[in-house]
């Protein structure tokens, strides 16, 4: 299994296989009913894996992170699981808190998240804690700053309100660099044009990227000193790349870099999006940035080149992003392989339910 070559998870592999023997706690490639997996080859990737995990009620993480699962692996040669939440059928229900087999983190290089104000199994929840706690890179998109809501517990702490000043505004804040602030676009109605800021072009991050545009709405977002903004947003006046810009908002921040450490003192790399919507991952800009993050998180920005292929493998079918708007009757394994439907357009959508007042509108 060559995941095990990485010396970043040599030690915690060794570690957890003494621990239990159980295949499924390391292997990436085992099957797991709340994962799909994808293995790659050869590339600057190689013998490294990178958890993904999804749970969004919006904006189709099931459908992003899949898809950029088979980029790592097929294209750059990471070893890349995908986790889904799911129903009481087994089939993928996104935003619900049932989820296992996380303790996979135990040999992830890089977690890339993609959750919405999830309460997970104390269990499962306590392999992210002891991911954080390592230091590991962390990669968080869209509502990854609210990606948690846990009012009791031993990791009440990662809530996206936790009002205690050891971990003020939980994992958003302390990890990822922002909090739920609130909406600046409106969705369905504003997308935005995304600028390198000023003097940041030459990051690596933004190696090859150019002209990214994408539909979902902007958020409000006031990274702390220590992050490095690299991304500024435009919000337009229509969904169409050529709109002209709102004039009555000024651009925020919108994709940036800082990082963390861990409980043992070891210092982990991050990057955050406000954006990340499965429409979004159609943009060839914004899905480059997403893929050159991946490698800069890993310190791999040697490798990143502005030619390097970042276009989609296997047909990808993303729906309108909206509360509720799922593809139904979808099992994590009817993604498996690279040239399976993301997702099948023969599965039918939910209808987007009421929302009287907004308040889920996050």
């Amino acid at each position: 299994m060559k995941f095990m070559h990485s010396p970043f998870t040599m030690a915690v592999f060794l570690m957890a296989l003494s621990a239990c023997g159980d295949a499924d706690r390391t292997s990436p490639a085992a099957a797991h009913p709340h994962r799909v997996t994808y293995e790659g080859d050869t590339g600057p990737g190689e013998g490294m894996h990178v958890v993904l995990i999804s749970g969004d009620h919006e904006y189709r993480s099931e459908e992003i992170l899949p898809a950029m699962g088979r980029i790592l692996a097929r294209r750059y040669g990471f070893d890349t699981s995908v986790f889904f939440t799911l129903d009481d059928d087994g089939f993928i229900e996104p935003g619900s808190s049932n989820i296992s087999g996380l303790q996979a983190l135990q040999t992830a290089d890089l977690m890339i998240v993609a959750i919405r104000f999830q309460d997970f199994p104390a269990d499962e929840m306590q392999h992210i804690v002891d991911y954080l706690d390592r230091g590991g890179p962390v990669i968080g998109l869209r509502t990854a700053t609210h990606a948690f809501q846990i009012t009791d517990g031993p990791h009440a702490r990662f809530s996206w309100d936790y009002e205690g000043e050891e971990y003020l505004q939980g994992f958003g804040e302390q990890v990822l660099g922002e909090t739920w602030v609130g909406h600046y676009g409106t969705n369905h109605e504003q997308s935005s044009r995304l600028i390198p800021a000023d003097g940041r072009m030459d990051h690596p991050i933004l190696r090859g990227v150019s002209d990214m545009h994408v539909q979902s709405g902007g958020y409000q977002a006031y990274p702390p000193d220590d992050a490095d903004v690299i991304a500024l947003g435009q919000v337009l006046d229509g969904m169409e790349r050529d709109a002209s810009p709102d004039p009555e908002k000024e651009m925020l921040p919108v994709a940036w870099t800082r990082s963390y450490t861990g409980a043992g003192g070891q210092t982990g790399r991050v990057f955050t999006t406000t954006h990340g919507a499965s429409e979004d991952f159609l943009d060839e800009g914004f899905r480059r940035m997403l893929i050159n993050a991946s490698l800069w998180s890993l310190g791999l920005e040697e490798e990143i080149r502005g030619d390097r292929d970042v276009s989609l493998v296997g047909p990808y079918h993303p729906v309108m992003f909206s509360f509720d708007g799922y593809r139904r009757g979808v099992r994590p394994s009817d993604m498996a392989g690279f040239e399976t439907p993301i997702m099948s357009p023969d599965r039918p959508t939910t209808a987007d339910p009421a929302d009287d007042d907004g308040a889920n509108d996050r």
